[in-house]
């Protein structure tokens, strides 16, 4: 801590007698800036980004210079859109949320300060830590009381993919066609797929780490759907939206199937009465994405799923606490599926949010995992 008036002379060392160093330009400091930061015009448009920005909106800066900024940070919050982009005086909001470029929903603490002797002109600082902070206490503190609920969250999780089983077990009476054989694979990877989760679930509050390796998402992924396809969400329509790009993923496939069926599972119970349900499978690679993980540092989580469904939505009083034990929409619900989904996620090192698209009137759960860097 430096004392104001100390001045910084002792923490930094002085150049050799002699020697001129030329201090870095505005421009170096402003693409530097470590927070992610905007300069905007008196007609609301972006002139300038930093590197940070890039990152943050997931956005190159080209995309990002020239747009309109009401419309690059859309505020979700709607008491806070009211002359948010039309003052010229300094303006803080806190915890907000907003969509910033091509991300989802995100709380964030917003300052607009005015550029001195420029009529119109401001900078816009867009600092993410809140939503970091919710993140890192779950990451912390996740595991603690979803251990207490180890027996209950076993049998709770067997009954997932025996439903899949059913449904498949279902279509194969009386059915006598080349199909059946492929549903008779099914039901035996299903079935050693619960054997393993049994295995899993007697270590569950042990916290043994899962071993992962390099996974091809899709197959996966088009396993849970057919599995979902066959049971749970028959009368539900399915769309899948694959970027075809996308690299191999550091993940157990086992623990990722189940993860899928978790979220799609939970999809279609909040889609039982709305008539036109629809669920969607959809990936992306995310550059610049990363999170903070204990004892290995910033880790880079570019690969990311999201299941979505045009449901009624998680409700304000239990969004905070969601990814806790016990904790339900539903009056019969027990609430362990997000927590096993939580923990599963986080044993693999990735990250899983949940957030509420206003425009679309989806509900979006958003995993990100880390990339197989030795299958680039």
């Amino acid at each position: 801590m430096v004392e104001q008036g100390s001045g910084l002379s002792g923490m930094v060392p002085a150049p050799p007698q002699g020697t001129h160093v030329e201090p870095p330009g505005l421009s170096d400091i402003f693409i530097a800036l470590p927070v992610a930061a905007l300069i905007v015009d008196p007609d609301n448009r972006i002139v300038n980004a930093n590197v940070r920005a890039e990152s943050l909106f997931n956005m190159a800066r080209s995309a990002i210079v020239g747009s309109n900024v009401a419309r690059t940070i859309r505020i979700a919050d709607m008491t806070a859109r009211l002359d948010f982009w039309n003052t010229d005086k300094p303006l803080s909001a806190y915890d907000i949320s907003v969509h910033c470029g091509r991300t989802p929903a995100m709380e964030v603490d917003l300052m607009i300060s005015p550029i001195a002797d420029q009529e119109g002109w401001r900078v816009v600082a867009i600092h993410a830590h809140s939503q970091a902070q919710k993140i890192a206490h779950r990451r912390a503190t996740g595991g603690t009381r979803s251990a207490m609920g180890a027996a209950a969250i076993l049998a709770h999780e067997i009954k997932n993919p025996l439903s899949g089983i059913r449904g498949a077990a279902q279509l194969l009476e009386g059915s006598g066609d080349e199909s059946a054989s492929a549903l008779t694979r099914l039901i035996c990877n299903e079935v050693d797929r619960i054997a393993a989760l049994i295995d899993r679930m007697q270590d569950f509050t042990i916290e043994q780490p899962l071993e992962c390796g390099a996974e091809n998402i899709y197959p996966l992924l088009d396993r849970a759907v057919e599995l979902a396809a066959a049971g749970f969400a028959r009368n539900i329509k399915l769309v899948r939206q694959y970027d075809p790009s996308l690299p191999f993923a550091l993940i157990n496939g086992d623990a990722f199937v189940q993860i899928m069926l978790n979220l799609i599972k939970n999809a279609a119970e909040a889609l039982e009465n709305i008539p036109k349900g629809e669920i969607r499978i959809t990936t992306a690679y995310r550059h610049g994405v990363s999170v903070m993980i204990e004892g290995q540092g910033n880790a880079s989580l570019p690969i990311e799923v999201q299941i979505s469904d045009n449901g009624p939505g998680v409700p304000d009083h239990i969004r905070e606490h969601l990814f806790n034990p016990f904790i339900s929409t539903k009056r019969d619900g027990q609430g362990l599926g997000l927590a096993l989904v939580d923990k599963l996620v986080r044993d693999m090192n990735g990250l899983v949010q949940y957030s509420r698209d206003l425009e679309s009137k989806r509900s979006i759960f958003r995993i990100l995992l880390p990339m197989a860097l030795d299958r680039i």
